[in-house]
């Protein structure tokens, strides 16, 4: 767990160095996005690795590294995210799918004015209407404003659209064959926008982190259920670590007793 929170740490730390080199977090969010836009556009020291795919896709330092990661469209929205967390800014992951629910693009959505507004980061991209008004995936849902915000892209693909998307695919998970999505939106609608899923899933020191610290307090947990079971209705003695320490402490330090 030491070392998870460790690695989590550095990570946090490159990371706030590299977004304050980019921007302030003291000017607004939307110049904020322009700037991390822009030096994803023009940044001109970047690496270029013999065969990508070796590449560890879920670090940040390496997504933000290397030229390749920054021209595909999951590790691109993940660079973006990255450094518009640590600019302080509201982020979250958006999955375009196709009818067959597989993903087709991947997007980010970045909280402006109380409105969550399309970036895409793989273009360089913030979805604006003819006016210069900021869109939300329910605006570019209209095919009128998706042709404006996307018109001055070369060749940018028509089948980008909003019609179906979500924020996490539960088939990344072993829990797709028990159709968890269908139950989790009976129980709780709107569960996978409550959480920012994608800082779990897409960073993998911080995944880490939150796997070990679960595992320990599941584990303390059921010592104690363990604990009591065993003074309550066994009726075992047990060997009490803490109180042995502490009397082996005692003994350690303190002066022996010298009988006359």
């Amino acid at each position: 767990m030491l070392y998870s929170w460790h690695r989590e740490y550095s990570v946090r730390w490159y990371l706030d160095g590299f977004s304050d080199a980019i921007v302030s977090n003291t000017v607004p969010p939307e110049q904020r996005v322009e700037a991390i836009l822009s030096w994803m556009r023009s940044e001109p020291s970047r690496a270029t690795a013999a065969n990508p795919d070796t590449l560890r896709k879920r670090d940040p330092e390496t997504t933000l590294t290397y030229h390749q990661l920054l021209n595909v469209c999951g590790t691109a929205t993940n660079a973006f995210l990255n450094l518009a967390r640590s600019s302080d800014l509201r982020v979250r992951r958006l999955l375009l799918l196709t009818p067959d629910r597989q993903t087709k693009h991947v997007v980010a959505e970045v909280l402006i004015d109380e409105r969550w507004v399309i970036v895409d980061p793989t273009y360089r991209l913030i979805m604006k209407d003819a006016r210069g008004h900021y869109l939300t995936r329910k605006d570019l849902q209209d095919p009128v404003l998706f042709s404006q915000a996307t018109g001055a892209v070369q060749n940018y693909p028509h089948e980008y659209t909003y019609d179906q998307f979500a924020h996490v695919r539960l088939a990344r998970l072993p829990l797709e064959g028990l159709h968890m999505r269908p139950l989790l939106d009976r129980v709780y609608p709107g569960w996978d926008e409550v959480v920012d899923w994608s800082l779990l899933l897409e960073r993998e020191s911080f995944f880490y982190l939150v796997l070990t610290v679960s595992a320990t307090l599941f584990f303390l947990l059921l010592r104690a259920l363990l604990a009591w079971y065993a003074d309550s209705r066994l009726r075992i003695p047990r060997f009490h670590l803490r109180k042995h320490a502490v009397r082996a402490g005692a003994a350690f330090f303190s002066a022996p007793e010298i009988k006359q």
